[in-house]
């Protein structure tokens, strides 16, 4: 990983970010990450979350933050919301049919993760979802050991699910949706171009696994420094990596862009 030092930004004009770990510092938005929101928008730059996190936080996401949109659990959807308009754009990995099947078969795979695992928990944002499970590992319980973590993550493939680690929680759905499908699939029909032949224009920030695939595919992707945590554990890892942690090395890439 090189150091921002070393980057040479070559026009950015969307920023895609994970939120936790990333805008966050120990589980809350900084003032500072925020205002950077904010100061991007007013450069020219148009900031994207795409974040584990569930339907019911996005929406207030996409309609409170200054962003251009929000992807959420793990690329299942991304909402658009226009003031001007005051109209929500929302695109669906998936119908309702299929979700409700498949919310079916993730019961089943929570009771058998609970069991197996008793000090971990259904997350406290799980009645806001609609298309995964996350499973709680270290951020309303005490932290879990690696194995706990590796072994729900097995549970999860037992059945046929994909499964991501994040910070905080695992993450397991059905599907073969995931952060970057549904990022180009909003770079299509939103914006209007491939996201693959815009690599100079995009950039991506992240912290942990469940970033992996953007990491790998972003030719400006950068790491906040806590990604080193999980350096043994992510064979793509970011391209840059900022000095400082969280949401601080949020401000510290995002004053990289502008400049």
């Amino acid at each position: 990983m090189k150091t921002l030092a070393e980057f040479r930004n070559s026009g950015i004009k969307y920023l895609f970010t994970d939120i936790d770990d990333t805008l966050t510092t120990h589980g809350q938005l900084p003032a500072d990450s925020y205002a950077m929101l904010w100061e991007l928008r007013k450069k020219g730059i148009e900031v994207i979350p795409v974040t584990g996190r569930p339907a019911g936080w996005c929406d207030m996401i996409a309609r409170f933050w200054p962003v251009r949109a929000v992807i959420g659990e793990n690329g299942a959807f991304y909402f658009s919301y226009s003031a001007e308009k005051n109209k929500m754009r929302r695109v669906w990995a998936y119908g309702e049919d299929v979700r409700a099947e498949n919310q079916k078969k993730l019961k089943l795979i929570e009771l058998e993760v609970l069991k197996a695992i008793p000090m971990a928990a259904v997350s406290a944002d799980q009645f806001c979802r609609l298309f995964d499970l996350a499973i709680d590992f270290s951020e309303d319980v005490p932290a879990l050991p690696t194995a706990d973590v590796d072994k729900i993550v097995e549970i999860f493939k037992k059945h046929g699910a994909q499964a991501k680690v994040s910070s905080i929680h695992v993450n397991g759905w059905f599907g073969e949706h995931d952060k970057l499908s549904m990022c180009k699939n909003f770079c299509q029909k939103d914006l209007g171009f491939d996201l693959s032949t815009q690599q100079n224009a995009v950039a991506f920030v992240g912290d942990s696994p469940n970033d992996e695939p953007m990491f790998g595919f972003f030719k400006n992707s950068f790491g906040v420094a806590n990604v080193a945590v999980f350096k043994d554990r992510i064979q793509e890892l970011p391209k840059y990596i900022s000095k400082f942690d969280t949401g601080t090395g949020f401000v510290e890439i995002a004053k990289a862009l502008i400049k």
